[in-house]
């Protein structure tokens, strides 16, 4: 009985639109999170033919797997394109982390990347967090057109936040990707993430726009839903060419969740600065939002902490691993920790 009261108040303290987007965002990691593996094989099918896409080349076009993992992607951003259209960022963003769990799991099975029993326990916390951001997502603002969401993005606040991304992201590209793209992840994620953040708030606008089209009031009469739609294109393009030169640089046990990290707060500042959505919910509301955030960033940080480490390795595999560790930190080829930085066949073309 009390199970039932449960379910029935959490059905009651979600919108409808909030649990269509939910729905959606779920389809999407499970969708994106398996793309992320293929598309990998697909790189390194490509690099051992050709030109690695981390060095400039672009052979993964025609490889086969790759394109396979591609329009897993593809499949995976449609459905979370529909997400957005009917619930907050706040909510669907977050949800990401689900794809990390299963990009996890299959690049254990598939790849051959370790996942430790703290991975595992990462994983858990993960869907901890999600749980806990879903259950206290602000609803969705209602708006009854386009015009609406250009007013929101032409507002002082945004287009500060607007102005400071585009900055930073030519700056990571023209300043410091020539010099610093081979041996730094930060620089291709970071451009990633800040231009990702970017295309999250125009392909809500833009779903907004189709899913009230369909509804019977057409939005594609105005120059703004076709301005939201090159900005979309524009920054998918940029993030797609700069997360292949990662993911075919660097371990994906790496690339998953700092890009998860980083894309999120990202797109929920902006979500924030944009819709407003705190403005929606209490002060208790915001807080265990954000608690459930940092569980979840925990969770991605465990995955990235033990995702190379063995299941109880001795005393003097530890010391021995250790001065290796050291010692190939001085040459830029791991962290201190031990995990690889970059991909074990381009350590050794480099």
């Amino acid at each position: 009985m009390s199970t039932e009261v449960t379910w029935y108040s959490w059905r009651e303290g979600m919108s409808s639109d909030n649990i269509k987007g939910l729905v959606l965002a779920l389809s999407s990691s499970l969708f994106i999170g398996a793309s992320f593996i293929v598309k990998k094989k697909g790189l390194k099918k490509a690099g051992a033919s050709g030109i690695r896409a981390g060095s400039g080349g672009y052979s993964y076009l025609l490889e086969p797997l790759w394109w396979a993992g591609m329009i897993t992607m593809v499949v995976g951003e449609i459905a979370n394109f529909a997400a957005y259209a009917f619930a907050p960022a706040i909510l669907v963003t977050p949800l990401g982390a689900l794809s990390i769990i299963i990009s996890a799991v299959l690049a254990h099975i598939i790849l051959r990347e370790k996942l430790h029993v703290y991975g595992i326990l990462g994983c858990v916390l993960c869907v901890v967090g999600s749980t806990t951001i879903v259950l206290h997502a602000p609803p969705e603002r209602q708006i009854e057109s386009v015009i609406e969401v250009w007013d929101l993005a032409t507002e002082p606040g945004f287009l500060f936040y607007a102005a400071l991304v585009v900055t930073a992201a030519f700056v990571l590209i023209f300043q410091f990707i020539p010099q610093y793209g081979q041996t730094h992840i930060m620089v291709y994620i970071g451009v990633c993430s800040l231009v990702g953040s970017l295309s999250v708030m125009s392909v809500k606008a833009l779903g907004i726009a189709l899913k009230l089209t369909f509804s019977g009031m057409n939005q594609l009469m105005y120059p703004q839903t076709w301005a939201f739609t090159l900005i979309v294109i524009t920054c998918v393009l940029t993030q797609m060419n700069y997360l292949n030169k990662a993911l075919d640089t660097f371990n994906t046990a790496v690339v998953s969740p700092i890009y998860y990290v980083m894309f999120t707060s990202l797109t929920i500042l902006a979500s924030v600065i944009m819709f407003k959505d705190w403005d929606r919910q209490t002060p208790t509301q915001i807080v265990t939002e954000m608690c459930g955030f940092v569980t979840i960033l925990s969770g991605t940080f465990l995955l990235h902490k033990t995702k190379d480490m063995g299941d109880g390795p001795s005393l003097t595999t530890s010391l021995s691993s250790s001065k290796r560790s050291l010692k190939h930190a001085e040459d830029g080829r791991v962290d201190p920790e031990g995990i690889p930085l970059k991909r074990q066949d381009s350590l050794r073309t480099t």
